[in-house]
């Protein structure tokens, strides 16, 4: 006898919530690496708000305690996540003092407008190692007990600079883009183990980094905007959240024309 439900199933596979969506954020544990600045501290005040249990990490811990403005739900790790030696000691502390971990945002994230000619190997490793290599860090830590317990989630901050070559991001846009490819992977591989993969994929937004940049910021975001964006995306369920949408569907037209006109009206933009 067939099963009556399996146009139901083939339904919600096409169509449903790529990931379960979050109706909640009160008691869940919530650790943003990264959340000393910009998106990560709006994501972390915000969640506060919520009634979430925060664990607020980065380099500069007075800046994370500033963040936390002693709230009883936060709780600061502050430690450098490109150093791979001390996450296993901050995933334990972390384990033992909040018991879980529902889900990380890896927000850490350097940044240096430059063209080709002028980016240095060693400040590009240096890119390198806090945008891509401190996740891997990260994951190798925190995802055997997600996986034992088959329940969490992980989101990786991307960018549209990541969407294609955009000019003056030389290594940024390509750690982006690795990021984006690995989220891919990630769902593919974790969503069969009931785990949640985000791609967080941000348009311009207000903060020390892109403070850098010297040319005009189309539908530029404050921080706050971003981080509403990302709470909604992930309580509405989605893979990849992108915004402002403005912004980033032109982005995604763009990757869809072929090089000679997409290259044609990059050189324009970057004029």
């Amino acid at each position: 006898m067939h099963n009556v439900n399996w146009p139901t199933k083939v339904l919600r596979k096409l169509f449903g919530t790529l990931n379960q969506p979050i109706e909640s954020w009160h008691n869940k544990t919530v650790w943003l690496v990264g959340a000393s600045s910009g998106i990560g501290a709006a994501l972390a005040r915000q969640l506060l708000t919520l009634d979430a249990k925060v664990v607020l990490s980065a380099r500069r811990a007075e800046q994370l305690r500033h963040i936390a403005n002693d709230h009883p739900n936060a709780l600061i790790k502050a430690f450098d996540a490109s150093d791979k030696a001390l996450w296993s000691e901050m995933h334990s502390q972390v384990l033992q003092e909040l018991g879980q971990i529902d889900l990380v945002i890896f927000c850490a994230a350097k940044y240096q407008p430059e063209r080709t000619w002028e980016v240095d190997s060693l400040d590009a490793q240096e890119t390198l190692n806090i945008n891509l290599l401190s996740i891997y860090h990260g994951l190798q830590c925190i995802l055997p007990d997600m996986l034992k317990r088959r329940q969490g989630g992980i989101a990786l901050i991307a960018s549209v600079a990541g969407y294609l070559g955009l000019p003056n991001a030389s290594v940024y846009g390509p750690s982006k883009a690795a990021l984006i490819n690995l989220a891919e992977i990630m769902y593919a591989d974790l969503h069969p183990k009931d785990l949640d993969v985000y791609l967080i994929n941000p348009g311009f937004v207000s903060t020390p980094l892109t403070a850098k940049n010297t040319f005009f910021m189309p539908a530029l975001q404050t921080p706050e905007q971003a981080a509403q964006a990302i709470l909604l995306g992930m309580q509405g369920g989605k893979f990849e959240i992108h915004f402002p949408k403005r912004f980033t569907y032109f982005l995604k037209l763009l990757q869809c024309l072929p090089y000679r006109l997409r290259f044609l009206l990059l050189r324009r933009l970057a004029s």
